[in-house]
Protein backbone atom coordinates (compact mmCIF):
# COMPACT_ATOMS: atom_id res chain seq x y z
CA UNK A 1 0.00 0.00 0.00
CA UNK A 2 1.39 3.41 -0.97
CA UNK A 3 1.13 6.53 1.13
CA UNK A 4 -0.38 9.43 -0.80
CA UNK A 5 -1.28 11.86 1.99
CA UNK A 6 -0.15 12.44 5.54
CA UNK A 7 -1.56 14.85 8.11
CA UNK A 8 2.03 15.63 9.10
CA UNK A 9 3.28 16.94 5.76
CA UNK A 10 0.41 16.77 3.24
CA UNK A 11 0.64 15.16 -0.19
CA UNK A 12 3.27 12.44 -0.62
CA UNK A 13 5.02 11.21 -3.76
CA UNK A 14 3.70 7.76 -4.75
CA UNK A 15 7.14 6.76 -6.03
CA UNK A 16 9.48 7.51 -3.10
CA UNK A 17 7.00 8.21 -0.26
CA UNK A 18 8.59 11.56 0.66
CA UNK A 19 6.65 14.83 0.85
CA UNK A 20 5.79 16.03 -2.67
CA UNK A 21 7.93 19.16 -2.25
CA UNK A 22 10.97 17.03 -1.33
CA UNK A 23 10.48 14.26 -3.89
CA UNK A 24 13.74 12.77 -5.14
CA UNK A 25 12.33 10.50 -7.85
CA UNK A 26 10.02 13.05 -9.52
CA UNK A 27 7.59 10.27 -10.38
CA UNK A 28 5.34 11.81 -12.99
CA UNK A 29 4.23 8.67 -14.77
CA UNK A 30 1.73 9.35 -17.52
CA UNK A 31 0.00 6.54 -19.35
CA UNK A 32 1.39 5.88 -22.81
CA UNK A 33 -0.91 7.33 -25.44
CA UNK A 34 -1.93 5.97 -28.81
CA UNK A 35 0.43 8.25 -30.75
CA UNK A 36 -2.22 10.77 -31.73
CA UNK A 37 -2.03 14.38 -30.55
CA UNK A 38 -5.55 15.64 -29.88
CA UNK A 39 -6.42 19.34 -29.91
CA UNK A 40 -9.80 20.46 -28.59
CA UNK A 41 -11.62 23.50 -27.27
CA UNK A 42 -12.97 23.22 -23.73
CA UNK A 43 -15.04 25.44 -21.47
CA UNK A 44 -15.94 22.97 -18.71
CA UNK A 45 -15.05 24.19 -15.23
CA UNK A 46 -13.85 27.56 -16.46
CA UNK A 47 -16.99 29.67 -16.05
CA UNK A 48 -17.62 29.77 -19.80
CA UNK A 49 -14.10 30.85 -20.74
CA UNK A 50 -12.72 28.77 -23.58
CA UNK A 51 -9.27 27.20 -23.68
CA UNK A 52 -7.55 25.13 -26.33
CA UNK A 53 -6.14 21.90 -24.88
CA UNK A 54 -3.47 19.67 -26.41
CA UNK A 55 -3.26 16.06 -25.20
CA UNK A 56 -1.14 13.09 -26.19
CA UNK A 57 2.18 14.82 -26.78
CA UNK A 58 4.95 12.23 -26.29
CA UNK A 59 7.22 14.60 -24.32
CA UNK A 60 8.55 14.82 -20.78
CA UNK A 61 7.57 17.68 -18.45
CA UNK A 62 10.49 19.97 -19.34
CA UNK A 63 9.90 19.58 -23.09
CA UNK A 64 6.15 20.15 -22.60
CA UNK A 65 6.84 23.40 -20.77
CA UNK A 66 9.14 24.57 -23.58
CA UNK A 67 6.59 23.62 -26.24
CA UNK A 68 3.82 25.40 -24.31
CA UNK A 69 5.94 28.55 -24.16
CA UNK A 70 6.45 28.45 -27.94
CA UNK A 71 2.73 27.83 -28.53
CA UNK A 72 1.75 30.72 -26.26
CA UNK A 73 4.06 33.03 -28.21
CA UNK A 74 2.67 31.79 -31.55
CA UNK A 75 -0.93 32.34 -30.39
CA UNK A 76 -0.24 35.58 -28.54
CA UNK A 77 -1.97 34.39 -25.39
CA UNK A 78 -1.37 32.80 -22.01
CA UNK A 79 -1.52 29.20 -20.97
CA UNK A 80 -0.14 26.45 -18.77
CA UNK A 81 0.77 22.77 -18.55
CA UNK A 82 -1.34 20.64 -16.18
CA UNK A 83 -0.86 16.87 -15.80
CA UNK A 84 0.67 16.48 -19.26
CA UNK A 85 -2.01 18.57 -20.98
CA UNK A 86 -1.08 21.92 -22.54
CA UNK A 87 -3.78 24.58 -22.10
CA UNK A 88 -3.75 27.74 -24.24
CA UNK A 89 -6.18 30.49 -23.27
CA UNK A 90 -8.75 31.30 -25.96
CA UNK A 91 -10.01 29.61 -29.10
CA UNK A 92 -6.85 28.92 -31.14
CA UNK A 93 -7.81 25.52 -32.53
CA UNK A 94 -6.89 26.09 -36.19
CA UNK A 95 -3.66 27.93 -35.37
CA UNK A 96 -2.48 25.24 -32.93
CA UNK A 97 -3.29 22.35 -35.30
CA UNK A 98 -1.42 24.05 -38.17
CA UNK A 99 1.54 24.87 -35.90
CA UNK A 100 1.82 21.30 -34.59
CA UNK A 101 1.52 19.75 -38.07
CA UNK A 102 4.34 21.99 -39.34
CA UNK A 103 6.72 20.66 -36.65
CA UNK A 104 9.49 18.31 -37.84
CA UNK A 105 8.55 15.58 -35.31
CA UNK A 106 5.82 14.30 -37.63
CA UNK A 107 3.09 13.90 -35.03
CA UNK A 108 -0.39 12.81 -36.08
CA UNK A 109 -2.52 15.80 -35.04
CA UNK A 110 -6.31 15.61 -34.93
CA UNK A 111 -9.08 17.94 -33.87
CA UNK A 112 -11.13 16.33 -31.13
CA UNK A 113 -14.63 17.12 -29.95
CA UNK A 114 -17.36 19.09 -31.66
Amino acid sequence: MTLVYSTDFGRACPGCGKPAAQCVCKAKARPAGDGIVRVRRETAGRKGKGVTTIQGLPLDDAALTTLAKQLKAACGSGGTVKDGVVEIQGDHLDKVVAWLQARPEGWTVRRAGG
